[in-house]
């Protein structure tokens, strides 16, 4: 990948997957630098010096114990195709092989590339691609393996807390088995990074952590004391012309939508999303103040016998709401359309010359 714009702030989002020759100071990392990430529903860091589990408040978590129960289910991941080489992380999520890791992780494998994947052991075994998902940035792995792996703990993300202890466990720069500590800083984070072909993936309702998140650790482990996985290590910020590396802004996949995802992969090979059928922007204040328009998102596109027309949507419209929220940014639709299924219903609030109006859009399946 290459690199985009700063973000807002000056701040820059990577998601990791670390190049094989990275070991080397100032190397190259197979990490891409997206647009600057917002909060769309964003819990912010709590003074609080306990963390959770499952089973409720704990004061600190015993790291130690939680790594030798997780390290067993977690693996190495090295892809290989005809634009080089990178390594991630991963962990077996159920028997017969099946592991969850980032797609940007392997993504250079797709066509006809291979995968490797090392076990905690040392040994190694090939995998195949079952299935991946672009615009969530995940993806599932199978072994053929003789050996009884060791599927790892699922938790819940919907338990997550702030302040509650969290650990992380990946190959950062392929170095396997490695550990790092910290609490949740934040949730509901809405962060963009690079995509496929020119486009954005979403990680939606991210967990934020100041547990060190440095490339390789993409795909790996986000787990809470009693040593379930809560997230997918994703993404970390760096500063700008900085040599790169944790500043403890790191986020991670909930583990309910990875595992949402990953369970139709297995069972489909694909993912099918939601999709309004329609193009949009956010208009700048002093855009709408200077052109009579309410502050919104200027439809600039709309598929014919989509669903945004057929609820009666048309190019140079404002949508004034969402589901009875303003609307901000482009990033509000995306969520809905990766967390709804087909079927669902949005409520859009909008503006057509002077009047206003509202739409219900049945969103269907994209194309």
């Amino acid at each position: 990948m290459s690199e985009a714009k700063h973000g807002r702030g000056g701040r820059r989002w990577l998601p990791w997957a670390a190049l094989g020759a990275a070991l080397a100071v100032g190397g190259g990392l197979g990490a891409g630098i997206a647009s600057a990430a917002n909060s769309s529903t964003s819990t912010p860091a709590a003074n609080t010096t306990t963390s959770g589990s499952s089973s409720g408040q704990v004061s600190v978590c015993n790291v130690t114990s939680v790594a030798n129960q997780v390290i067993p289910s977690v693996v190495t991941i090295s892809a290989r195709g005809a634009e080089g080489a990178g390594t991630g992380s991963g962990e077996v999520i159920k028997s017969g092989g099946y592991i969850l890791t980032n797609n940007h992780v392997i993504a250079i494998a797709a066509n006809g590339g291979s995968v490797e994947v090392q076990f905690a052991d040392g040994q190694t075994a090939p995998a195949t691609i079952v299935g991946r998902d672009p615009q969530t940035d995940l993806a599932v792995l199978k072994v053929d393996s003789s050996a009884k792996l060791k599927v790892i703990a699922i938790g819940s993300s919907s338990s997550v807390v702030v302040g509650q202890a969290a650990v992380v466990i990946g190959a950062p720069l392929g170095l396997s088995g490695t550990v790092t500590s910290g609490i949740v800083s934040a949730l509901d984070r809405s962060v963009q990074v690079p995509g496929e072909d020119n486009s954005a993936a979403l990680l939606v309702g991210a967990i934020q952590t100041d547990a060190a998140i440095n490339p390789g650790n993409s795909g790996g482990s986000m787990v809470n004391c009693s040593g379930q996985l809560i997230g997918v290590p994703t993404a970390g910020a760096a500063v700008p012309n900085s040599p790169g590396g944790s500043i403890g802004l790191g986020f991670a996949i909930p583990v309910n939508l990875a595992m949402t995802i990953a369970d139709e992969i297995i069972s489909t090979g694909s993912v099918t999303h939601a999709y309004f059928g329609l193009g949009a922007v956010p208009i700048p204040p002093s855009a709408a103040a200077q052109a009579g328009v309410p502050e919104g998102l200027y439809v600039q596109t709309v598929t014919p016998g989509g669903p945004a027309a057929t609820a009666g949507l048309r190019m140079g419209d404002v949508i004034t709401k969402i589901n009875g929220q303003p609307a901000t940014g482009t990033v509000q639709l995306q969520e809905l359309a990766l967390t709804m299924k087909p079927g669902a219903t949005v409520q859009l609030e909008y503006s057509r010359g002077g009047q206003s109006a509202t739409a219900t859009v049945t969103l269907g399946t994209e194309p």
